[in-house]
């Protein structure tokens, strides 16, 4: 059962899932969950000083304690208090595993016992650009063809503390595997739909972006998006992070085929919301683009990309399809990928082709949600809550 209902956005009516709990795995309000606004009001209500929530912000956030009585420069008395009406999730790393390329993939247990992935995605170059990408949703409910979380549907929404919490978790695993390697950067293209999950994501935004909590830039952020289209300007306004539209197709027909929230919000609806999202200047949104043999590839495919961008700040990632059991497309050949790309910056827009990382362990776009046992891949087991 999932936590999906319907609920009016903005004059719209979308299946959306409903906001998370704030309550954690044992019942008592889940403190790791809550805002910096929140959990200020939560300590002014109990008669504590400001100081307070602030002290807790940063033991949950920047230290990544999993219990109160961590929280060491607190009094015992307040401790107690809190014990008798909160608590602290936490969320474990069930498992690892490395790929040939450096990249990491992690299996993170909830506190309710659902799984969920993150991956670290090591950069050897001189500027060192090492990227997490992480989950927002336990699955996802938007059934793109093409991606293998879709197989999974969707369980529930990740609160905002599961979701910054997973920037604490995989910097503890590096540091213990003698990886010193700084994540300086984060993309939030992980499972699920992340402005489908939306109150918690700016909420996770400002945890991670708090000097007392993850202290990466939001500017460092960014968040990709199937096509949300009334949360699209909204993001903007509220955050200051970085913009990513998985794309994928040049004609309504095509897109409604592969990507079906394409039937609520076609492309020119969506391509006016991008124009709408507040761009500082000499920074772009990106357009993500899964290459599809047969599909979306063809010439006239990359002539049409050109035309419906042109008036956008926009640069073009152009992803070859990683293959999965779980989907009928294949990937296109060298050739054809290179003869899109070759079309696009012609016609003079940018387009990189994205190398798939850590594709061996299942951790490229588009792969995550498959568990491995021995030599085996399946499908993610899920605990429905």
């Amino acid at each position: 059962m999932t936590e999906a209902t319907q609920t009016a956005d903005e004059g719209t009516s979308l299946a959306v899932p409903a906001k998370s709990s704030n309550r954690g795995p044992g019942g008592k309000l889940d403190l790791r969950a809550l805002g910096r606004v929140e959990l200020a009001a939560f300590v002014a209500e109990l008669g504590e000083k400001p100081f307070r929530a602030k002290q807790m912000f940063r033991w949950m956030h920047q230290r990544g304690v999993r219990s109160l009585d961590e929280m060491t420069d607190l009094s015992k008395s307040f401790r107690a208090r809190l014990e008798e009406v909160a608590e602290i999730s936490s969320t474990e790393v069930s498992a690892v595993e490395v790929s040939k390329d450096g990249t990491r993939k992690y299996a993170l247990r909830t506190g309710r016992g659902q799984i969920v992935e993150a991956v670290f995605i090591p950069d050897a170059s001189a500027e060192g650009r090492n990227t997490l990408c992480i989950s927002s949703q336990v699955g996802c409910a938007l059934d793109c063809q093409f991606c293998l979380t879709a197989a999974l549907g969707l369980i529930r929404n990740l609160t905002a503390g599961e979701i910054a919490e997973q920037l604490l978790r995989v910097r503890e695993d590096l540091k213990e595997a003698g990886e010193e390697r700084n994540i300086n950067n984060l993309v939030m293209m992980g499972m699920g739909e992340p402005l489908q999950n939306y109150d918690a994501l700016v909420r996770a935004i400002d945890m991670l972006s708090a000097e007392d909590g993850g202290a990466i830039s939001a500017r460092r952020m960014t968040v990709s998006t199937s096509g949300l289209v009334p949360r699209i300007p909204r993001l903007g306004k509220d955050t200051k992070v970085n913009l990513a539209v998985s794309l994928n197709a040049t004609t309504d027909e095509v897109r409604d085929q592969i990507m079906p929230i394409n039937k609520r919000w076609n492309i020119a609806q969506l391509l006016g919301a991008c124009r709408d999202f507040p761009m500082p200047e000499r920074r772009r949104i990106t357009f993500e683009y899964v290459l599809l043999a047969g599909v979306n590839d063809t010439e006239d495919d990359a002539r049409r990309l050109v035309r419906l961008l042109h008036d956008l700040p926009a640069k073009v990632n152009l992803i070859p399809f990683n293959e999965h059991p779980y989907s009928p497309f294949s990937r296109p050949s060298d050739r054809a990928i290179a003869r899109f790309q070759r079309i696009v910056i012609d016609r003079g827009l940018s387009a990189f082709v994205r190398t798939p990382r850590g594709d061996d362990i299942s951790a490229a776009c588009g792969q995550l949600g498959v568990a491995v046992e021995g030599s085996k891949r399946t499908a993610l087991p899920i605990v429905a809550s």
